[in-house]
């Protein structure tokens, strides 16, 4: 019982999932103080914290899931948003000009889940869950890194 409560806290961002309209909006914008959070306590710790977020992704998704009635992707598990987001902040250099548009292109890619990514979804289980933002995730860094060598963010940190 108490395991199965961690689960669902997690998976929704701390509760983050809950939150009225638009839950992966809200799971996106908690990414950034907890990974601002990991970079402080050291500079290897967000890379740490989001491949561990990718490997226990799959089951955390999957088991809350499956507590949450069983539907394939419950919007409130935003775990998926969360360590999303966090692959395409690993992606460019920190400043607040490349924060904005990680978060703007994550959100773009994630909400309309252009060809093929809407197809990952599909997958079972936490993989179908995981696999689209990993996906829409790598989209958007590949776009912020490719507009950064056009236009380079002065912005600083």
């Amino acid at each position: 019982m108490l395991f199965d409560r961690l689960v669902v806290w997690l998976a929704t961002g701390f509760g983050a999932g809950w939150l009225p309209k638009a839950p992966g909006t809200w799971g996106s914008a908690l990414a950034f103080p907890l990974f601002y959070l990991l970079a402080l306590a050291h500079p290897l710790a967000p890379l740490t914290a989001t491949v561990l977020g990718l490997l226990l992704g799959i089951p955390l998704c999957t088991k809350a899931a499956r507590l949450l009635g069983n539907a394939s992707d419950p919007g409130a598990i935003v775990w998926d948003e969360i360590v999303g987001q966090w692959v395409v902040l690993l992606a460019v250099p920190p400043s607040p000009g490349n924060w904005v548009l990680a978060f703007l292109l994550f959100r773009l890619f994630d909400t309309t889940k252009p060809w093929p990514l809407r197809r990952l979804e599909q997958l079972p289980g936490g993989l179908g869950i995981m696999a689209d933002d990993l996906a829409a995730a790598a989209a958007s860094a590949a776009v912020l890194w490719a507009s950064l060598q056009i236009l380079p963010d002065s912005t600083g940190l």
